[in-house]
């Protein structure tokens, strides 16, 4: 038998394990791996977080320590391409190398969701995704504004929606959808749409649609840049927002007005449905008309229940038509009773009416008017010479006598006053006396006529003051005793002396 012994160094399992481990931690201790997650289902039940990173052509097994997980600052997600630094490593039980991760950094779309969503949280904080902000928008818009790309599938899909459901004026402003310049055009359309005058050349559109099929976060990311936001959000014309398919969320779709999930179903937002719209009109009219004629009906049945109530005219009139015919009976017997009277009465007068005697009243008359007006001149001169005669030795009098008669009469006047001073009340109030009267004005003479509790005035020489009457003065409240008031008279005038 032939000996196979030789001098190569022979090694356990265990120690070729631990070699290789040593091998690899030296050669890798401290690394940044850059890779997709794939498999992550979450932390297992020790704590501890399992998954695989993996590029185009390789993977490699990754863990995350239960004390590493809480200082991660991204935690893992399936599918996010990330950078994580930690140490290479090999677990020998398996003969499998992995990374056993510290820190976790995002990259690529990962990078991009990092970014979109601090860029969402400053664009919400400054209002631009407020409800407030939103506006309704117009049932039936007249024109409508189109912002997408004029090649793709996104426009013909719009056109012919709005077509099937009410054919409108639709304006199309072509940009590209995706790439460096998707923002800058997206945002010069929607602001030159805005541009537009309301009667100008080029109608304004009541209505814009900013459109684009659906794609990966790179290739929407122009929606998500900040000048398009903004300029959604400043539009003076509501927009609805139809980027990507129903799982694709931009930041447009928080600034517009309204969020389609498809580019179909922003055409089928932007217009009602043409036939159906008929349909409500024509149903509205023939309820009106029906209603109108219900209306009608009543009013008639109302008419005709108010008018059964009524007299006829023909009642109403026939008593004032008797009392006319009877009045009218009666007319002709009257005159003619009258024409006889007044043929009487003329007979009686007709003898002094002849024309002989009232030329002979006229002639007497005229005379007596010019004998007048002959006397009437002398008479009225002799009468004012006489009346001259008897004032002249008078007027140079009257003025003299006037004027001492009206002296005569202040004298007197003033007289009268100062005795009416002297026996006024008033002057003996100003000595220090005073008057009570009751609540109704009159004059108090005695005390029986006031009870305790009864409402009093005091009437002084400066003024008048309210009091209540008590029954006693507390001594406390008592003060030094004047002189009584004289009492009043019989008549209730106070005596003066």
């Amino acid at each position: 038998m032939e000996d196979t012994r030789t001098n190569v160094a022979e090694f356990t399992v265990s120690e070729i394990a631990t070699a290789v481990k040593r091998t690899v931690e030296d050669a890798f201790g401290y690394v940044r791996v850059r890779g997709e997650i794939s498999g992550f289902r979450g932390q297992h039940s020790s704590g501890h977080a399992y998954f695989t990173l993996k590029d185009a052509d390789a993977s490699i097994d990754a863990v995350v320590w239960k004390g590493s997980w809480p200082r991660l600052l991204f935690k893992p997600e399936e599918g996010l391409e990330i950078i994580a630094t930690g140490r290479l490593t090999t677990f020998p039980r398996s003969s499998k190398y992995q990374i056993v991760i510290e820190q976790i950094e995002p990259a690529g779309a990962g990078a991009l969701m990092a970014l979109l969503e601090a860029r969402r949280k400053k664009l919400l904080a400054e209002g631009l995704f407020a409800k407030e902000r939103k506006r309704a928008l117009p049932y039936l818009p007249r024109v409508i504004g189109v912002i997408t790309s004029p090649t793709g599938a996104v426009i013909r899909d719009i056109l012919h929606r709005l077509d099937d459901r009410f054919p409108s004026h639709v304006l199309v402003w072509p940009v590209r959808v995706q790439g460096d310049t998707c923002a800058a055009e997206v945002t010069a359309a929607i602001e030159g749409f805005n541009a537009f005058t309301i009667n100008g050349t080029i109608p304004r559109p009541d209505l814009l649609i900013v459109a684009r099929g659906g794609g990966s976060i790179e290739d929407l990311w122009g929606f998500n840049e900040e000048i398009v936001v903004r300029a959604v959000a400043e539009s003076a014309i509501p927009i609805i927002s139809a980027v990507g398919h129903e799982t694709d969320t931009t930041l447009v779709d928080y600034a517009a007005d309204m969020r389609a999930p498809t580019p179909t179903a922003a055409a089928e937002a932007a217009v009602p449905v043409r036939a159906e719209l008929i349909g409500y009109v024509d149903d509205l009219g023939g309820r009106e008309r029906a209603a109108t004629r219900r209306v009608i009906s009543s009013n008639r049945d109302r008419l005709r229940a108010a008018a059964s109530g009524l007299p006829r005219p023909i009642d109403l009139v026939a008593t004032a038509r008797q009392r006319v015919d009877h009045a009218a009976t009666n007319l002709f017997a009257a005159l003619r009773h009258a024409g006889q009277r007044k043929t009487i009465d003329l007979g009686r007068v007709s003898p002094r009416l002849a024309p002989r005697l009232l030329h002979q009243r006229l002639n007497d008359l005229s005379k007596r008017l010019d004998d007048a007006s002959r006397r009437a001149p002398a008479a009225l001169g002799h009468t004012a010479a006489r009346a001259r005669l008897r004032l002249d030795p008078v007027s140079p009098r009257l003025e003299p006598a006037f004027r001492r008669m009206l002296i005569e009469r202040q004298r007197k006047l003033g007289e009268l006053d100062k005795f009416l001073v002297s026996l006024s009340y008033k002057s003996v109030l100003a000595r220090g006396f005073a008057l009570i009267k009751d609540a109704s004005g009159e004059l108090v003479r005695s005390k029986r006529f006031v009870e305790s509790g009864d409402a009093l005035g005091i009437e002084f020489a400066d003024g008048e003051i309210g009091v209540v009457a008590v029954d006693t003065v507390s001594p406390t409240l008592a003060k030094p005793k004047k002189p009584k008031p004289p009492r009043g008279n019989d008549d209730g005038q106070p005596e003066l002396f």
